[in-house]
């Protein structure tokens, strides 16, 4: 077995969720969940089957954001994953909606960070075992971290 870690490429001021699936369904469902959800934001999506003929099936409203997908799920090259790459929305916005589709086993990240994708490569193929989101925390936060974070809140209107 062999562990790599696969950056993933997606353009600034984008957000992915990336997760485990396990049926064809999954591109039908995630479109209608983001598409539903938050309605006119550009997004593109792609899943990679583990069966069958293996193929990375995508959709999305954003032709550039759904290529992006895909050249991730070829990079990670491992079954039963999925990728959703917006464009102008935040994971928050869409990610219970995301984990109510039934074929969705698990969200490995949702972010707009960095991030590595770490994956165990057999002779059978490949799966992701966990991920590296951002960087590696520098401290504690004090007093004056915690009023710039209760103030951050604020004004995406999560506190008053």
């Amino acid at each position: 077995m062999k562990i790599e870690a696969v950056d993933l490429k997606f353009p600034e001021g984008c957000n992915i969720i990336l997760g485990q699936s396990h049926f064809i369904k999954t591109v039908e469902d995630l479109y209608e969940a983001v598409s539903g959800t938050i309605p006119g934001s550009a997004f593109g999506l792609a899943f990679s089957e583990a069966s069958g003929p293996c193929l990375i099936r995508s959709d999305g409203n954003d032709l550039e954001l759904k290529k992006i997908a895909e050249e991730n799920l070829i990079a990670i090259s491992s079954g039963h994953c999925f990728i959703i790459v917006l464009g102008e929305a935040f994971p928050i916005q869409i990610l219970n909606r995301i984990k109510a589709v039934p074929e969705v086993c698990n969200i490995f990240c949702a972010t707009a960070n960095p991030v590595q994708v770490l994956v165990a490569r057999t002779g059978q193929g490949g799966g992701i075992l966990g991920v590296v989101d951002g960087e590696s925390p520098t401290a504690v936060e004090c007093e004056e971290d915690v009023s710039a974070r209760i103030e951050l809140l604020k004004r995406f209107g999560y506190k008053r």
